[in-house]
């Protein structure tokens, strides 16, 4: 189970493209596949993810995040009824759902939902459907929300290999505003470790946080990778800094996230595995060793969303 979640989650982001997400938004498609395969258990991680593109576009996102949540939810529910023995939907969702945070405190499983973006938006709402499934229709469920993942196999518009891509071939890197926004690092193989305990051992109708311990300035996160990438590719310090290029910042950015994870560490059992440098090196390492893939993800449309995104530099 949990070499498949590793897999799944590793490969996350550029698998789930446009196609796969319309499956689904396809609720015929959705309930022929449940009634032809009898699940016992979902675990839904399909997500749109990215914040810049939400806000580009948000219907996009209400229909993937809240839609595509419903079909499943509906699929099972249409499937088992009232059968609720031994089954469990398991819903993967993130921490921008509790909105930004001050300079200090923790985003806890009972912290108010305050999203202030449309992806945060259209998570919050198929979180609160998943919780309405449970209480009107006594399906058993479990949600997860979790911090900024980072790994292998990410597609490059998000932040940790954008900079790796750019970096390496001398380009800008672009950083929103002044660069001082907060975010908590967490593992992608560490995620789905918590994952794998989550749904073998969370207790139904409940919500479990898992985060990192890894808080981290954009600019500080960027500043190391620097570092990092001018070692490995031997260039001299402080070259890979010089690219560091402040653009204008995003509407409505969160100022800080930061998971209180003492809930599933007790509960579970569950503690993340790497410090961030570690996982960062690790994280280089395979994007460097990797450039095929790179270069073929970074091609064509997504050229045209990094031009478009990036013009106010």
């Amino acid at each position: 189970m949990l070499a498949i979640l590793k897999m799944l989650l590793t490969s996350l982001i550029y698998l789930i493209t446009i196609s796969f997400m319309a499956i689904f938004c396809d609720l015929t498609f959705v309930e022929n596949l449940f009634e032809k395969l009898q699940f016992d258990y979902v675990i839904h991680l399909a997500a749109e993810s990215h914040v810049d593109r939400s806000i580009s576009d948000p219907l996009a996102f209400a229909k993937t995040n809240i839609l595509g949540t419903m079909n499943l939810l509906n699929a099972f529910k249409t499937l088992w009824q009232d059968q609720w023995e031994n089954k469990l939907f398991y819903h993967i969702s993130t921490d921008e759902v509790y909105g930004s945070l001050g300079e200090e405190g923790l985003f806890t499983e009972t912290s108010a939902y305050d999203p202030n973006s449309p992806y945060s938006a259209s998570k919050a709402s198929s979180d609160h459907f998943v919780r309405a499934y449970g209480e009107t229709y006594n399906m058993p469920f479990v949600i997860s929300n979790c911090s900024n993942n980072y790994g292998p196999n990410q597609f490059p518009e998000k932040l940790i290999p954008l900079c790796i891509n750019n970096i390496k071939q001398n380009k800008p890197l672009p950083i929103y505003g002044d660069g001082k926004y907060t975010r908590d690092w967490l593992y992608v193989v560490d995620h789905a470790a918590a994952i794998d305990k989550i749904f073998h051992n969370g207790k139904v109708g409940e919500t479990y946080n898992i985060g990192g311990h890894n808080e981290w300035q954009n600019i500080d996160l960027v500043h190391l990778m620097c570092r990092i990438m001018d070692r490995k590719l031997n260039r001299p310090n402080g070259h890979s800094e010089q690219l560091i290029q402040f653009v204008a910042d995003r509407p409505g950015h969160d100022k800080r996230y930061a998971i209180d994870a003492a809930k599933i560490e007790r509960e579970i059992g569950w503690k993340p595995s790497l410090n961030f440098e570690k996982g960062l090196e690790l994280t280089i390492d395979w994007y460097l060793n990797n450039t095929d893939w790179l270069n073929n993800v970074y091609s064509g449309a997504y050229l045209q969303y990094y031009d478009k995104q990036y013009q106010n530099s």
